[in-house]
């Protein structure tokens, strides 16, 4: 032997190329035996199902975050965050650690080589006087080899979202031109020039050039700078969501809405992807009051590349502006309002399956972490109807494959039912009829027979198991989320003759369901055996699940 062997595992790169082998084979071993394919790991940490793909791939090095993401989602015992410090070791052996700046954050973030790359992006939407003003500055760095002469903008409108017919006929009518716009742009302290790429009716592309008449700008390798510009779109033409898009490597978000506090608004966001569907934010919106306005204030580290964040809101008053040839949202379909704060419809496959338990305790974290998304959607969906049956969410219909749901009863001041892992032990002879209705296809209500009285077994953290008793409404609510959990819509509860009737005809809006007095409830000795209330092994004919 001529010792090159001994040579290439002593070489700093192969040990970095060694410790990414190292965590990608562990993260692929781990997600096995936790039996999630890639996407559903995605969804559960928060990342695009292609980021995980190329992590085990080798193809992306793993960041802390994802890490330690990874590492709760599948309850490793800190291996896949011990790992990455060993990869973290290796990179600082090939790349020294770059030398200190006036921005310190620099530091411990290495941007891709070859390209400009936003180091942190502040967008702001400010409604004022029928006028929607948007300003968005970005602190740039060519991280590439050759200067940087332009950057592109695009600016979008829909009035009627989710009506593409409608919205065309509006803005034929009405075109966005780009005099209304007022689009200015500084880099620094030196106005900007642009260029426009495309000019359609619903939005435009422009190149910010790195230019005026006193001369040119460029943005040279391995300098920063920011730019600013801001336009704005009275509020006949923009609509009620803002959406930014992650389109180069960007290390820091930041979104500001301001309106006024007059108007009440609510405000939620969702997240999605080229490839996954639109989820509920990972992190929270903060609101604040200002004298006569309210804050919206959303921001996250390290944005997927592709990624979108749209945010939409709700104006919880009777003095909303005018708008022109607008649709206020109480006259929006109730299946519209739920799809917009990420409820998935009838006919999504996730509502179909089986939900997988969690195994308590390990995944306790995990299963802590979907409880709060379900907490923070009820908090949304709250805002949109008023729930005087009480309320219910199974992960499921979040796009989350997990056994967890959260149940509200009815009335004002109950905390809201924590289940994991449910399953029905014990249910009473008697049953009654009542019209249900579901965030999954909530244009509709069907009556549908349950038990007076139920027994649920269900864990807690811990990993404990318990039995609790349900009783008249709480017990249909409860039943109804934990069909969820099997894969089963109330359809499948109903007769073959039963109907589903429009919520227009539905005579028991805004009022509870009504029981007879509790001395007449079976006790729990005469429940019959669990098998009775054993989902059923095939489907009512004629309630197959369809999209709406």
């Amino acid at each position: 032997m001529d010792g090159r062997s001994e040579d290439k595992t002593s070489d700093p790169a192969h040990a970095l190329d060694r410790a990414v082998a190292q965590f990608a084979d562990a993260l692929i071993r781990w997600r096995g035996e936790r039996g999630l394919t890639k996407k559903q790991l995605a969804a559960v940490m928060g990342f695009d199902p292609s980021y995980v793909s190329h992590v085990e791939a080798r193809r992306h090095r793993p960041t802390e975050d994802f890490a330690r993401r990874a590492d709760q989602a599948l309850a490793t015992g800190g291996e896949l965050v011990s790992l990455f410090r060993e990869f973290e070791k290796a990179r600082q052996a090939v790349v020294p650690s770059p030398r200190a700046r006036s921005e310190p954050s620099t530091v411990a973030w290495r941007p891709p080589l070859g390209t400009l790359v936003v180091e942190r992006e502040y967008a702001e939407l400010t409604y004022v006087d029928g006028q929607y003003r948007c300003v968005v500055r970005r602190d740039l760095h060519n991280a590439g080899r050759e200067p940087v002469t332009r950057y592109p903008v695009r600016i979008a409108v829909d009035r009627y979202p989710g009506e593409p017919e409608r919205s065309n006929r509006h803005y034929r009518d009405h075109p966005l031109t780009l005099d209304e716009l007022g689009l200015v742009a500084r880099c620094g302290d030196e106005p900007m020039t642009w260029q426009v790429q495309q000019d359609r009716d619903m939005f435009k592309e422009v190149w910010l050039l790195f230019e005026n008449d006193d001369g040119r700008f460029p943005l040279a390798p391995g300098d920063r700078t920011t730019i600013e510009y801001r336009y704005a779109v009275g509020e006949d033409k923009w609509g009620h969501w803002f959406q930014r898009a992650v389109r180069l490597p960007t290390r820091h978000l930041t979104v500001h809405i301001d309106m006024p506090a007059g108007l009440r608004p609510v405000v939620w966001g969702l997240e999605s992807s080229l490839t996954a569907e639109a989820a509920p934010l990972r992190t929270p919106i903060r609101e604040a009051r200002e004298g006569d306005r309210v804050r919206f204030e959303w921001q996250i580290d390290e944005p997927a590349l592709g990624a979108r964040y749209r945010f939409e809101w709700r104006l919880r008053t009777d003095v909303v502006p005018a708008q022109r040839g607008s649709r206020p949202a109480a006259a929006r379909r109730p299946s519209e309002l739920m799809r917009s704060v990420g409820i998935l419809q009838r006919g999504a496959p996730m509502l179909d399956r089986v939900a997988r338990w969690f195994e308590l305790p390990e995944q306790s974290s995990l299963a802590s972490e979907v409880v709060s998304r379900l907490l923070d959607a009820v908090s949304k969906i709250r805002t949109l109807h008023e729930f005087h049956k009480g309320l219910g969410l199974a992960a499921p219909q979040l796009g989350i494959d997990w056994a967890a749901a959260v149940v509200c009863p009815p009335g004002p001041d109950r905390p809201p039912l924590v289940l994991l892992n449910p399953k029905i032990v014990g249910e009473s002879v008697d049953h009654d009829e009542q019209f249900e209705g579901c965030l999954s296809f909530f244009d509709v209500r069907g009556k549908v027979s349950r038990p007076l009285l139920i027994e649920v077994e269900h864990a807690n953290y811990d990993g404990d198991r318990m039995v609790s008793t349900f009783r008249n409404a709480l017990a249909r609510l409860v039943a109804h989320e934990v069909d969820h959990l099997h894969g089963l819509l109330y359809p499948d509860r109903m007769p073959a003759d039963g109907r589903l009737i429009p919520v227009e005809e539905y005579q028991g809006q805004g009022q509870p369901w009504h029981y007879s007095p509790p001395a007449q409830f079976a006790p729990p000795a005469q429940f019959a055996p669990p098998a009775l209330y054993a989902p059923p092994t095939q489907r009512t004919p004629g309630y197959d699940h369809v999209g709406d």
